[in-house]
């Protein structure tokens, strides 16, 4: 298992700076983020997405998510950082949280593709949006070559296996058993396979739900991969990305910003 998924605070700090970098450069080509900006981020984790937007002062910069842990982690991450008035760290499952009030901006970055139902997530979370805001997401299609995030795997060989998320579940499960998986990972994998999902769901997904999509790119490498492993981010082709289904084999991950669709 790769040391970012044990070293927390590297983690943290990796979330952040592929934020500042690319996702609010990118967010900031359809809309503005200033002072006056209200955030929320679904499944935060230990928060490391919400950093740049803390620096920039946004009004209220609200991270949620399930899992206790992963909050305390935050909250302590956070304990160095000056001028946190503005930022709210909430133990919460979204289905309950009926006090966040609205906001300009919701940003999710590879929480999506962890979600059981992913229509109803999104039908619920247009409640949390102003009817001007904007809702950005980037995940990784299921196909792509690490798509069953079996990076997670303790097994170096199983954890470098490029689409081995790809076979039927009795393989698969055999497989990681077989590596010396422990029942835990095993269960996290097989979770990962049950919720999986592709660009051409996503976007019969979004158009049920009733989002307009205002920007979207398809990279072969994801921008993430510049702190991961030293590699340059790279949008892919047009032709790649214009093939449903086969397109989702060469993306690494997707970026959209979506907005509500105005009747």
């Amino acid at each position: 298992m790769q040391e970012r998924h044990s070293d927390r605070q590297s983690y943290f700090n990796e979330q952040a700076l592929t934020t500042k970098r690319y996702v609010i450069p990118f967010i900031q080509e359809i809309c503005r983020i200033n002072a006056e900006t209200t955030i929320l981020e679904i499944g935060c984790g230990e928060g490391g997405n919400l950093m740049p937007f803390v620096e920039m002062g946004c009004e209220r910069v609200v991270g949620v998510d399930i899992n206790k842990g992963k909050i305390d982690n935050a909250k302590a991450f956070f304990k160095e950082v000056e001028n946190t008035n503005n930022l709210e760290l909430v133990v919460e499952d979204i289905y309950n949280a009926d006090n966040l009030g609205k906001f300009d901006l919701i940003i999710m970055r590879d929480v999506l593709e962890h979600i059981y139902d992913q229509e109803k997530f999104m039908t619920h979370v247009k409640r949390y949006l102003k009817t001007d805001g904007k809702f950005f997401l980037g995940f990784p299609p299921w196909q792509n070559p690490f798509g069953g995030h079996q990076q997670m795997a303790r097994n170096k060989w199983v954890s470098k296996m490029p689409f081995i998320h790809l076979l039927p579940y009795k393989l698969y499960r055999f497989l990681l058993k077989k590596a010396g998986e422990t029942q835990g990972r095993i269960n996290d994998l097989i979770e990962i396979k049950d919720t999986q999902i592709s660009i051409e769901q996503f976007e019969r997904i979004i158009k049920k739900a009733g989002y307009h999509t205002e920007k979207r790119t398809f990279y072969f490498i994801n921008p993430n991969y510049e702190i991961k492993f030293n590699l340059k981010p790279r949008v892919q082709s047009k032709f790649i990305s214009s093939l449903p289904y086969l397109r989702n084999f060469f993306i690494t991950t997707n970026y959209y910003v979506l907005s509500l669709k105005l009747i």
